[in-house]
């Protein structure tokens, strides 16, 4: 026989009757706790909707296209309007500390797109990938970054090209890094079993790691291979 739904509740004793097998039984039944949360007629998606900030989110989308433009159009039509004042002014490093300053800025913006991902709560990070991304435009501008730079960088600052090559070193070297970071992290979520020990390698604190060792070897493969002075 299978018991039947509840047919009276005897709310003041916390009693029900209950036919069970055939027989009606008065049984004690829990008492339900007022709820904590009041009635509300907002549905998933207006919640949803009410968390999305999508001014914010809007108004964070422009300044990252900001970033990505107005550095580089100031940072280039100053390496061409005004490089005496540039050479004049740039400071007492040598090349490869300019590479180094490049390099880091670039790791630090790779840096504040990966936390953003990660914890995608916190606006910290993506602020810091803004700047990072702001200042890195910068250098490239100044530094005429694409594909063939070295040519516009002699026609530029003659002599002194070396050092607007070695900022473009460090943003590419940074950049590669990224890459086959992204590629081996990659290639470890596909082949590491879930139950595997060697899973550890693709939780976020050992991949954050994996990536500051290949961009370090990435910066000490540029400095000690000579390829600063190529170009």
């Amino acid at each position: 026989m299978e018991d039947n739904p509840v047919v009276d509740n005897l709310a003041e004793d916390n009693l029900a009757t209950e036919i069970v097998h055939g027989v009606p039984e008065t049984v004690e039944v829990s008492r339900h706790p007022d709820p904590s949360i009041g009635d509300s007629d907002l549905s998933l998606a207006d919640i949803g909707r009410r968390r999305s900030h999508p001014v914010q989110w809007s108004v964070y989308a422009v300044g990252v296209l900001t970033a990505i433009i107005l550095p580089y159009w100031l940072g280039r039509m100053m390496a061409v309007r005004q490089t005496d004042w540039l050479i004049s002014h740039m400071p007492p490093v040598t090349v490869e500390g300019v590479a180094l300053v490049s390099w880091m800025v670039t790791v630090v913006m790779f840096s504040g797109l990966g936390l953003a991902i990660v914890e995608s709560s916190r606006w910290l990070w993506r602020i810091v990938f803004a700047v990072g991304l702001a200042v890195e435009q910068l250098i490239a501008g100044v530094g005429l970054l694409k594909f063939d730079f070295w040519n516009s960088t002699y026609v530029i600052y003659g002599e002194h090209a070396q050092f607007a090559n070695a900022a473009n070193v460090g943003i590419m070297a940074a950049g590669f890094a990224v890459a086959i970071y992204a590629i081996l992290f990659v290639g470890l979520l596909v082949l590491i079993p879930k139950r595997s020990r060697l899973n550890v390698l693709t939780r976020s604190w050992s991949s954050f790691i994996l990536f500051f060792v290949i961009e370090v070897l990435a910066y000490l493969v540029v400095v000690f291979s000579g390829l600063l002075y190529v170009f």
